[in-house]
């Protein structure tokens, strides 16, 4: 904890007691609260490291000053006499603990932070391991102390690569990526080269001088976990503050970034190449990674700990259906009725929640296409990897700075239509897109794919019929159940269970319309037995005595399937060992 003086405009005082990473600003939610129109909702950030307390200015118009001189971007150490500037008010830190900044060059972070000098708090410390998260055994004191004093050299070392490419006046708009790695690396080393005498000893020179080169240019601790293939998803919830998801378990990441102002650079990073933005006006972006992994941004005023990063990652190897069969995500008899359909041409539609697997599915159903067919794909975000000669991929656009010139999958749906297309894979429908994707199926482009969001197969068809009535339309239920009847031929259900295993729950035919309602039958199907010793769901996939309405038409078309494997009697798989990689 910290204890704040705040002096008033009006001369008064008061003591507040604040966590060791506290915001200061007008806005409700923040830690210290100054009302005033010459503060701003989210101002500065007041945080304790083993360096000492420091302040840093979000940007708000005013600035902030320590002392009467304006900081830009981060302080240094406070020291026990200094007074923060921020708008008519004045603060103090009155408790600085054994943080503070004495008998020491102000410019430089502390050169050997004493064990003790690491906040107890474990959310006071940018960076450091949660409890039950990153490591199984929680770092000593000494690595903790290690840890955070490469922290603050590693922004003492951003900020004054920052100052020292603004003094030469860099051009970095022109250089080409090799180039502005190389020119970079070289200010690192010079600057290193400066502070040899003042860095600690115990700190990787080498290690520093990376991590500073990968927020610069890169982005940032990200670079390591993009890289490993374990990880399948990474979570920043702000700068100090990264979880990643292994083997379907969330941990924490030790490393963190420097500040907001480093994770808005590399959000930048991210999509200014796509030709998209974010800005206050723009506060939401969806964009991809070059290998094609999903990302998700959102920055403040939305986003109130900080700027928050989402990237969800695909395998870098073409997954197979056997992949899926040795990750008990179905069995072999399920994923040979799935390729039939699809050289079959069924409209086959793919649902499930959020993380489930959906996308991943919708690859492997695509790639069972017969080479030669036409295939046309609209996504949102480009992330299907398909491996077709004859394939174009369509992408959606966010409208400019103006808000014009967008482009919704709906209106590259329909333009579809146009391009002769043998197939027509839609990434996800959303709303009113499934409109023109159902018309497509019925007039004319069998074989078509899609996923949607649902949590049943049954929940699927009503959360269809729901994005028709989103085009505004106006037609009748009667007449939208109909569509669906005629058009779709298979939904399959992909759920994510709590262990983190991604399982093809369930594969229903549509078989009809009666009385108004959309007849179904299930086909296949997977049998919950619960979780086994080691903590992974437990069960076995089997037929449900049903065969397909359309099994003689396969047959007459020379794609003969065993019968046998719609019976009831389906082998135990026990447990299903690993999680689908998505």
């Amino acid at each position: 904890m910290l204890r704040v003086e705040i002096i008033q405009p009006d001369g008064t005082a008061k003591t507040v007691e604040v966590p060791g990473d506290a915001v200061i600003g007008k806005g409700a939610q923040n830690e210290i609260r100054l009302d005033s129109w010459r503060v701003g909702k989210e101002h500065a950030h007041l945080f304790k490291t083993p360096a000492g307390v420091l302040v840093e200015d979000v940007g708000a118009f005013g600035g902030v000053s320590v002392n009467g001189q304006r900081i830009n971007g981060q302080s240094s150490p406070l020291r026990p006499d200094d007074f923060i500037g921020i708008g008519p008010y004045r603060l103090k830190v009155t408790d600085l603990g054994t943080a503070g900044g004495e008998g020491r060059d102000a410019g430089t972070p502390a050169a050997a932070a004493p064990a003790a000098s690491v906040s107890a708090d474990p959310s006071d410390t940018p960076g450091q391991t949660q409890p039950g998260a990153a490591e199984a055994v929680a770092p000593s004191s000494a690595e903790q102390a290690r840890r955070q004093l490469e922290f603050e050299w590693r922004k003492l070392l951003h900020g004054r690569l920052l100052e020292v490419m603004d003094l030469r006046r860099q051009d970095v708009h022109h250089m080409s990526d090799d180039r502005l790695r190389a020119e970079t690396a070289r200010l690192i080393a010079e600057t290193l080269a400066e502070l040899e005498d003042e860095i600690p000893p115990e700190l990787d020179r080498e290690l520093l001088s990376k991590q500073v080169l990968d927020e610069a240019i890169g982005l940032g601790p990200l670079e390591e976990l993009l890289a490993d293939d374990s990880v399948t998803e990474v979570m920043v919830n702000r700068y100090d503050e990264i979880y990643v998801e292994r083997a379907g378990r969330l941990t924490r990441y030790p490393l963190a970034f420097t500040g907001h102002r480093a994770v808005v650079g590399v959000i930048e990073r991210i999509v200014t190449p796509l030709g998209r933005r974010i800005d206050e006006s723009s506060p939401m972006v969806d964009a991809r990674l070059k290998d094609g992994s999903r990302v998700n941004a959102i920055i403040p005023p939305l986003a109130l700990k900080g700027p928050c990063v989402t990237i969800r990652k695909f395998a870098k190897r073409k997954l197979e259906p056997a992949d899926l069969i040795r990750f008990g995500s179905l069995d072999a008899a399920m994923a040979e009725f799935l390729r039939v359909c699809v050289e079959a041409r069924k409209n086959i539609i793919v649902s499930g929640g959020t993380g489930s697997g959906k996308t991943t599915l919708l690859n492997i159903l695509s790639n069972f296409i017969p080479a030669g067919e036409r295939i046309i794909t609209v996504e949102d975000a480009a992330e299907l990897k398909l491996h077709h000669e004859h394939l174009i991929s369509l992408e959606a656009r966010p409208s400019n700075v103006e808000g014009k010139g967008a482009v919704s999958i709906r209106d590259l749906v329909r333009n579809t239509l146009r391009m002769r297309p043998d197939r027509i894979v839609v990434g996800e429908c959303r709303g009113a897109e499934a409109l023109d994707m159902l018309q497509a199926m019925n007039t004319g482009h069998e074989g078509s794919l899609t996923t949607l969001h649902a949590n049943t197969v049954r929940d699927a068809l009503a959360r269809l019929e729901t994005m028709v009535l989103m085009a505004g339309m106006d037609l009748p239920l009667s007449a939208i159940r109909e569509q669906i009847a005629s058009a779709v031929d298979i939904v399959i259900q992909q759920n994510r269970f709590a262990c983190g295993s991604r399982i093809v729950t369930s594969i229903a035919e549509i078989s009809g319309i009666e009385s108004g309602i959309i007849q179904m039958q299930e086909i296949f199907r997977f049998h919950n037995q619960g979780t086994g010793e080691n903590g992974k769901v437990h069960g076995h996939f089997a037929g449900c005595g049903i065969v397909p309405s359309f099994y003689d038409e396969l047959r007459s078309t020379g794609r003969p399937l065993d019968i046998d494997i719609f019976m009831t009697d389906g082998a135990s798989l026990g447990d299903l060992g690993e999680e689908l990689a998505l």
